[in-house]
């Protein structure tokens, strides 16, 4: 037990351990794991105090061109309702989360080449002219260093981009051929170039993904030092070929959650809405193991469980925006206060070294 806490002290103390040091950690997490908890709340309310932030997620097209063995929305899957918003839909769903308290809209929808930039663009200057006090981020997939710019230029201020995996075999293993690995780094790369607040983020539990496939995320992760990461368990969806595989564990999504906080002390992490999904209080054992946002649904009610990436995504419980003040009453009952602010990372980043 000593040698697992004081790996733990030397985490926090130099923010980074070898691979090697990490998987013992990974390993033996179920004898260090409250130990690593009370530290990596420690060092999360040092830095950001007991203010939770919240965004606003739209899910604003379902419509994908890429085909993830894991994803609900998966080109090939036939069964999918599919949608898309109009921008005065989007915008309409900003003046609601307006209302609500929301100061960060977070942008999310498949890869959908209908949405060009200059649909892209007109749509975040809107949503920027109508609420300057906001940030915008996107989590739009895959695209050129041409277009991440001109949406920079319009307004966006974040960009999430879940890398999945970093090992490039498992990579192969859960997309298609003509997706690669190379090229999803290649944009990670390119929005820190750009000077966006960047995301990335992997999967917990995916299918072939090993304890060392863990370590090496935490490797990746001090590499590449995002803004942002989101990580929450994998979860199959029943029209995928991914469909009969085990789902993500919460307590190794809860351990990963706390070694990231100690590993990237100022990073913004969510406890998502899968942590949710497979927990009635995933998401306040994810604050408690480090997380600091929350990303409660804004999108039209009559879309919201057309995005499904996944089986028995909650979508109209106290996850949802409308809901707002039940969700502050639950993370009061844990000590902590969702706040109105756009929140934004605290802390330098060094864009040379990625």
């Amino acid at each position: 037990m000593k040698n697992f806490n004081d790996l733990i002290d030397k985490l926090r103390k130099e923010k980074t351990l070898t691979k090697e040091e990490y998987l013992i950690l990974i390993k033996n997490r179920e004898k260090c794991k409250e130990y690593l908890f009370k530290n990596s709340s420690e060092v999360r309310d040092k830095i950001y105090g007991k203010d939770i932030y919240i965004r606003g997620l739209i899910e604003f097209t379902n419509y994908c061109k890429n085909d993830c063995l894991y994803c609900g929305i998966r080109r090939s899957n036939k069964n999918a309702d599919r949608y898309r918003l109009t921008k005065e839909e989007i915008l309409n769903c900003a003046d609601e989360g307006y209302k609500l308290g929301f100061r960060t809209y977070v942008m999310q929808g498949g890869e959908d080449g209908y949405y060009t930039d200059e649909i892209l663009v007109d749509i975040i200057k809107s949503v920027k002219l109508k609420y300057p006090d906001c940030a915008i981020t996107l989590s739009i997939g895959e695209r050129s260093f041409e277009s991440y710019k001109k949406l920079k230029e319009a307004g966006a201020d974040r960009y999430l981009l879940r890398h999945e995996t970093a090992n490039e075999n498992h990579y192969k293993k859960l997309h298609p051929k003509e997706m690669s690995f190379e090229n999803r780094i290649k944009c990670l790369e390119n929005l820190k170039k750009l000077g966006y607040q960047v995301g990335a983020g992997f999967m917990v539990g995916s299918p072939y993904q090993t304890e060392e496939n863990l370590a090496e995320e935490m490797i990746f992760l001090k590499r590449i030092n995002p803004h942002m990461v989101g990580i929450g368990p994998f979860i199959p969806h029943k029209d995928t070929p991914f469909n009969k595989e085990k789902q993500g564990k919460v307590d190794v999504t809860l351990f990963m959650l706390g070694l990231i906080r100690l590993t990237l002390p100022n990073v913004l992490l969510p406890a998502t809405t899968a942590l949710g999904t497979i927990d009635n209080l995933g998401r306040e054992k994810g604050i408690k193991a480090g997380a600091n946002v929350l990303m409660p649904n804004l999108s039209p009610v009559g879309v919201r469980k057309k995005y499904m990436l996944y089986d028995n995504k909650i979508c109209t419980g106290d996850e949802a925006a409308q809901c707002i003040e039940c969700l502050k009453q639950r993370i009061n009952k844990i000590g902590y206060n969702i706040v109105v602010a756009r929140g934004d990372y605290k802390g330098e980043i060094n864009y040379d070294k990625i």
